[in-house]
């Protein structure tokens, strides 16, 4: 039943693009997907010293960025349906491996694409009314987090040296951290009182007009004043206050990474840590010495700050290294959030490191949840994925959400039966060459 509707639905989308009335005829089958390619493994950590539940979080993202990606391209196209070809083409950008094709992808979650080849043999790919009714809605919610996530960009330019960061680099926050499709074009003209465009020699910026004392408060001392009663905001200046540190029960003080062994933060040195004082990150920071305690643990609070900003309290950790100049942060950055196990968890699962706030997860969900963290849990419940990861033991540089998403469950992941093949059953695609793309690390831009 949901098959047939979804063939009418699309035939109905194909039949508007062209003034020609074709006759449409529904894929039955695609060629068997082949085998995964493996890159070469990251070094693995002890089993031991790896968080379970932050590693299922990691694959649940992982397959919930590579379906954002393919939903947003196809919202930039003319009644959200395109070639499969042209999806093919933009397949390094959606963040998809070779050798598996879009069309693999694609058919997994048949709730929210729709297939369909027309009378020349084209096959084309849309979005389903399900997917439609969640793109408006997703519309809605990213108009109405605006003023938050304005906020959070205005802070971020109050932490930064200069006052300004490049529009280039916030970009690459911005499904983190909530900020509409319309990012560059429109919602950088939208707060004038805060912040404005500027355009220099090197490129275009962001930067601050007027600092607002009320929001120059870390939100460590928010907590600190919702638990004290204490709503008076100081200067922004010297801070004692303690880092939550959350470690897993079998936590040991040993850890390996990329072949070398390391110390966990013990007791001893954790306690000292949390007694020195540092910087609020939105203070003046050109006097500190680099490798300083007070410079360590200064970075420290201004990785806590802007993970904190994150819709989901993690970032890709090289998101967070393009920004060491400009919040005066230490060059080996991946050691400071190793050190800090306990305020930090860094997931090394597939071929990008991701860190977590750890205070901000109970086992493998957020403990609080705005309204588009929860709409991505809706579109996520739409793949038939269910999160559960049952093998942890190989950390491959390609992870096994992208087994699940292109053809490879092989008892990794539960997934639920959605009888995704019916749609496709029977046909094989007349665009079936292998293209020669490039690699890319990046996800779509704007």
């Amino acid at each position: 039943m949901h098959a047939a509707c979804s063939r009418n639905c699309l035939s109905e989308l194909l039949r508007c693009r062209s003034q020609r009335h074709w006759l449409y005829q529904c894929p039955y089958q695609l060629s068997p997907a082949r085998g995964m390619t493996r890159g070469r493994s990251v070094k693995d950590r002890s089993k031991k010293k790896r968080v379970h539940a932050l590693e299922v979080a990691t694959e649940r993202w992982k397959v919930l960025s590579k379906v954002l990606a393919v939903v947003d391209a196809l919202k930039k196209e003319e009644e959200h349906v395109t070639p499969l070809k042209r999806l093919e083409i933009l397949r390094p950008q959606l963040g998809l491996v070779k050798p598996h094709k879009v069309a693999h992808f694609v058919r997994r979650s048949p709730h929210l694409f729709e297939v369909c080849r027309d009378s020349r043999g084209v096959m084309w790919a849309g979005l389903s009314p399900q997917a439609e009714a969640l793109v408006e809605e997703e519309a809605r919610l990213l108009e109405e987090h605006s003023p938050v996530a304005a906020q959070y960009v205005t802070r971020m330019l109050m932490m930064s040296v200069d006052r300004r960061l490049p529009v280039d680099k916030i970009a690459h926050f911005r499904r983190d951290m909530g900020l509409p499709h319309d990012f560059r074009t429109r919602w950088v003209h939208m707060f004038p009182e805060h912040f404005r465009l500027v355009r220099l020699e090197d490129g275009e910026y962001l930067e601050l007009i007027s600092w607002n004392p009320s929001w120059a408060v870390t939100e460590l001392e928010k907590k600190k004043a919702v638990s004290t009663g204490d709503a008076n905001a100081s200067p922004p200046g010297e801070l004692l206050l303690p880092f939550p540190m959350k470690f897993p029960p079998d936590f040991t003080s040993y850890y390996r990474f990329r072949g070398k062994a390391h110390h966990y933060v013990k007791t001893g040195n954790t306690k000292q840590f949390q007694k020195v004082t540092y910087l609020s990150p939105y203070a003046e920071a050109k006097g500190l010495t680099p490798g300083s305690p007070e410079f360590d643990k200064r970075a420290v609070a201004v990785m806590h700050e802007i993970l904190s900003f994150m819709l989901e309290k993690r970032l890709v950790t090289d998101h967070l290294t393009h920004f060491r100049r400009e919040f005066v942060m230490p060059q080996k950055l991946m050691r400071l959030f190793l050190k800090h196990y306990g305020i930090f968890y860094v997931s090394e699962r597939g071929k990008r490191l991701s860190v977590f706030l750890t205070e901000a997860y109970d086992g493998t969900e957020l403990i609080e949840k705005c309204p588009l963290v929860r709409w991505r849990e809706k579109l996520l419940q739409l793949t038939g994925y269910r999160g559960r990861l049952k093998n942890l033991g190989n950390f491959d540089m390609s992870s096994d959400s992208d087994d699940y998403l292109l053809g490879r469950d092989d008892d990794v992941l539960d997934v639920e039966s959605e009888n995704s093949d019916d749609i496709l059953d029977g046909c094989s695609m007349s665009d079936d060459s292998e293209m020669d793309l490039g690699d890319a690390d990046e996800f779509c831009r704007d």
